[in-house]
């Protein structure tokens, strides 16, 4: 008996996967989640369906799948390190090569924050008519405020609710339309890229699979603090992982491809053109009332916050990284690293002329960047000097690369329609 007590003190706890276990370990991928339901995702979201009806559910299908891939992998280098994406890069790579990347990767996650903050802000002036650079800095301090006053265990349960709240106001808005769900089935399914949807398309893809997120996944993962010496417990761990990254991104394409049928249904059914959110949802009150109009604002300013907290948080754990520095909101790198994303990114507010074109942009950014942290990513976990035995399969290297050829051909045809 005093040997069991013993044991009981002084090693973690080992898991016990039964279903309410597997439930308590539900959460990581959520924040994920969050992260690509946000305003920038709106903007994307909302043009693809006004401007080409059910045509780009694909584009959500596939950006989906590969998201599923990618997250599961890059947690995988959490579970089997204990490092981050942006630990593991400084720790493997020479500085010449890991300082860039993770240059670039930090100018994403200023790019995200950007559209999160910009999002809860025009949410702001839809429900109160605050004008959009005081809203701004209205969200700009909510949201600090969350991040340095709430542990990560009480953040993740705030972004649970965010993440309900909006699934359930898109629930609502779908019930008040009418979706042609045979042309939805076949979405989902064709490819097909219309003349002129090339800055959409990549928009999409930017604001599905978000660079940041690959960083904050990794980081996050390691918040189950399970005893990591013992490896059935690390097998346990990497397979209820997958239930946990699997549920929530099928969470998030069942919201996003939600957004794409409001708009499909309404505005490119009625022929009209989306320019900027505001007019989206002044147009959503004569169509389907003003309840829907408000139900609209309402979720797009707990996407705007939640998203926001989660693109602080992946600026901290990128910039710690750079010192080989877990995130931690005690250390002064993280710290730092949360206020440059952030407030960097109320600073570029204060200079967009165009709200709407400025997350269309900002979705852009994310995608150009994607290919450069997916074959970092790759070559971490395909690394056995870094993963160990839990290094990538062949198969999977193959998938990964499949992944990043795919992200790379779309980002050329971009700049190809661009240039």
């Amino acid at each position: 008996m005093f040997k069991l007590i013993k044991n009981l003190l002084h090693h973690k706890r080992k898991p016990v996967f039964g279903a309410l276990e597997i439930l308590k370990y539900i959460g990581p991928g959520l924040l994920v989640t969050v992260g690509f339901v946000d305003p920038g995702n709106w903007a994307a979201n909302l043009a693809a369906g006004a401007d080409y009806g059910y045509t780009l559910l694909w584009m959500v299908t596939l950006s989906t799948i590969m998201l599923i891939i990618l997250q599961h992998n890059v947690a995988h280098l959490g579970i089997a390190t204990g490092l981050c994406l942006s630990e593991a890069a400084t720790l493997h790579l020479p500085r010449r090569a890991s300082v860039p990347v993770l240059m670039s990767a930090m100018a994403a996650s200023v790019s995200t924050s950007l559209a999160e903050i910009l999002g809860g802000a025009i949410a702001l002036g839809m429900l109160f008519d605050i004008p959009l650079k005081i809203g701004a800095v209205i969200i700009l301090i909510t949201i600090v405020a969350l991040i340095f006053t709430h542990s990560y265990t009480r953040l993740e349960k705030w972004i649970i609710g965010f993440v309900s709240i909006i699934g359930l106001s898109f629930v609502y808005e779908l019930s008040l339309v009418t979706i042609d769900w045979g042309q939805a089935a076949v979405g989902w399914v064709k490819p097909s890229i219309p003349e002129g949807s090339m800055l959409v398309i990549m928009s999409v893809l930017g604001a599905v699979v978000m660079p940041h997120n690959l960083f904050l996944h990794s980081e996050i993962i390691q918040s189950r603090q399970w005893n990591h010496e013992d490896e059935a417990v690390i097998k346990k761990q990497l397979k209820y992982e997958f239930l946990d990254t699997f549920f929530s991104m099928i969470v998030g394409w069942a919201i996003n491809s939600a957004m794409i049928l409001m708009a499909a249904a309404t505005f490119f059914q009625h022929k009209i053109p989306v320019a900027e959110l505001q007019q989206a949802q002044q147009m959503l009150a004569p169509l389907l009332g003003w309840s829907a109009s408000n139900i609209f604002a309402i979720a797009l300013l707990f996407a705007g916050v939640a998203s926001s907290i989660t693109s602080g948080m992946a600026g901290g754990s990128i910039f710690s990284g750079f010192f080989s520095e877990p995130f931690d909101l005690n250390d002064n790198h993280s710290r730092l690293g949360v206020f440059i994303s952030l407030i960097l990114a109320v600073v570029i507010i204060f200079m967009i002329s165009n709200p709407f074109k400025g997350l269309l942009i900002s979705q852009m950014i994310l995608s150009i960047q994607l290919p450069f942290t997916i074959f970092l990513q790759i070559y971490l976990t395909s690394s056995r000097k870094v993963m160990g035995k839990y290094a990538n399969s062949k198969w999977l290297n193959f998938m990964l690369l499949l992944v990043g050829i795919v992200v790379t051909y779309l980002n050329i045809r971009l700049l190809m329609s661009i240039f």
